[in-house]
């Protein structure tokens, strides 16, 4: 079908955490790594809850032939990482991804999301796996309702159907229900970044990103603001294209995971009001996720720390080239499987046993 003015989503562009009590001590803990939640003195705890409770939400009821649910208390949450969007022909004012989700019709393509993760947190709070899909998969996207439309790269379901196709979509890939929406703009990442004074990555190589016009110098670099935005977004000059940007993607969330739970950030009263006002100011969740289950979950999850999170991507067979789509990834059926059977019962550590090179690579190694 004919989607005018867009060029479609996905399409190659020419050319422990300790427990703090009182003063000293603090909780702090990640959901979906990125929403972070303190509490401290009364009047934090009041500024904290209006900041959560006055999060742009989406609803989920309209979707229909949804997985059942998992036995259990694990979660599993949707992370997309979106653009603000652009404004479209006709389009009378500007909106948010909230308004827009929440109108009548919703606006094809003025969305994008590139990065579609599954943030699976364990029964027993102890352990966070966040599973990357690669946005080129080749699928059937589903709309809003949850109905089947056409085959196409699976990042085409947040532009075309929004919130809930997406939703849709990735269940219907995986059969894994998916518990929780969260997502963020890229403009987090660049308020996020500067909020908690720059996080530090290490190049392996120098090379030329010829789209964004970026030398990346090999070494350590400490990233904040568009700089930070620009080490998530790239693709061109990277070995391996759009695999090796998920991996950048992931080993960002991982170093910036260790800054934000460092003593230089949860020490600091101003980088860490300006780091939960970060969070919150760039993220939309689901309306079926109640403040107070946040918060709960923040609590039960204060032990976590950075190496109790894996990051890893959804395991590929092969790449091709489909026409009108260009270049698409085709996953792999068996390890897929596996993956999804691990996400719906809680072992996923079972699965990376299985398939340890599976997990993201160390620091050193990200390109």
């Amino acid at each position: 079908r004919e989607k005018r003015g867009y060029q479609g989503p996905g399409q190659r562009r020419a050319g422990g955490v300790p427990f703090h009590r009182r003063h000293r001590k603090l909780v702090l803990s990640v959901v979906g790594v990125l929403v972070v939640v303190l509490g401290t003195t009364t009047a934090y705890a009041v500024w904290l809850n209006h900041r959560i409770n006055n999060i742009p939400k989406v609803s989920t009821e309209a979707i229909a032939d949804r997985p059942d649910p998992d036995a259990g208390k694990a979660l599993n949450i949707l992370l997309l990482g979106s653009d603000k969007g652009k404004r479209i022909k006709g389009e009378n004012a500007k909106t948010n991804l909230a308004e827009d989700a929440a109108a009548k019709v919703w606006p094809n393509g003025k969305y994008r999301s590139d990065t579609l993760m599954i943030v699976h947190i364990t029964a027993n709070r102890k352990k966070v796996y966040l599973t990357s899909i690669p946005r080129d998969t080749y699928t059937m996207l589903y709309n809003a309702k949850g109905e089947p439309e056409h085959e196409e790269k699976i990042n085409g379901a947040f532009s075309y159907y929004g919130p809930n196709g997406a939703i849709a979509t990735v269940e219907h890939l995986t059969n894994v229900r998916i518990n929780h929406l969260a997502i963020i703009d890229w403009d987090g990442f660049k308020d996020l970044s500067t909020a908690v004074g720059g996080v530090q990555v290490y190049i392996p190589r120098s090379f030329y990103d010829p789209y964004q016009k970026i030398e990346w110098k090999a070494g350590l670099q400490t990233l904040k603001g568009k700089k930070a935005l620009a080490y998530v977004r790239t693709r061109h000059g990277l070995l391996r294209g759009d695999f090796d940007r998920i991996a950048r993607q992931q080993n960002f969330l991982r170093a910036m995971m260790k800054k934000m739970l460092s003593k230089g950030v949860t020490s600091n009263p101003v980088k860490l009001t300006r780091t939960l006002a970060a969070v919150t100011s760039h993220l939309t969740i689901d309306a079926e996720w109640d403040s107070s289950d946040i918060r709960s979950l923040a609590l039960a999850m204060r032990g976590i720390s950075s190496d109790d999170v894996q990051f890893m991507t959804a395991p590929v067979a092969d790449t091709r080239t489909v026409p009108v789509y260009g270049d698409v990834v085709d996953l792999d059926e068996t390890k897929s499987q596996k993956l999804w059977y691990g996400l719906r019962h809680d072992r996923v550590a079972a699965y990376l046993r299985l398939y340890p090179d599976e997990k993201l690579a160390s620091d050193r190694d990200v390109s």
